[in-house]
């Protein structure tokens, strides 16, 4: 059990960085970050497009115990991976996204727009974070301590609140 669930991946959702016309800069400190805690982090990259971030989902959801994904989580025409990700996820873990909103409010009232969920398929969690460096590692610092914890439940472990 121990260490296969603190595998983690991020996928960036993205139309510039997936055709090579931008760097993944949300991605890469959002990989720091979850290597600074212990995960071993893969990566994955998609654009825009609800059906490639399903698959990309169900993947992550099959091969490791906690996605974060960035990106596409606006208010913008191409923004879908809420809606991506709300199609596959088994259960919701609104508290997270509230949490997430919460933090993102003490910097910019911009936060109030996000559209990110937070949930679970199987004994994968899974996490949407903003596009922009800032809002993605405030979304993530936001939650990591209690990731941990969340990952243990999922993987059928016992608690002890």
């Amino acid at each position: 059990m121990g260490m296969s669930r603190r595998v983690a991946r991020v996928l960036t959702v993205s139309d510039g960085v997936s055709a090579g016309a931008r760097e993944d800069l949300s991605g890469d400190a959002l990989a720091a970050m979850l290597a600074a805690e212990g995960f071993e982090v893969t990566r994955d990259l998609v654009a825009d497009e609800e059906t490639d971030i399903v698959e990309a989902i169900q993947r992550a959801a099959e091969e490791v115990s906690l996605l974060v994904t960035t990106g596409g989580t606006g208010f913008g025409p191409r923004d879908v991976t809420p809606e991506a990700t709300l199609s596959v996820l088994e259960r919701e873990a609104p508290g997270l996204a509230q949490a997430m909103v919460a933090a993102g409010l003490e910097s910019t009232p911009m936060a109030a727009l996000t559209r990110a969920r937070a949930g679970s398929i199987g004994s994968c969690l899974v996490v949407n974070v903003p596009g922009s460096p800032r809002g993605a590692t405030e979304s993530l610092g936001a939650i990591i301590d209690v990731i941990p914890h969340a990952l243990a439940l999922l993987a059928g472990e016992p608690s002890h609140h």
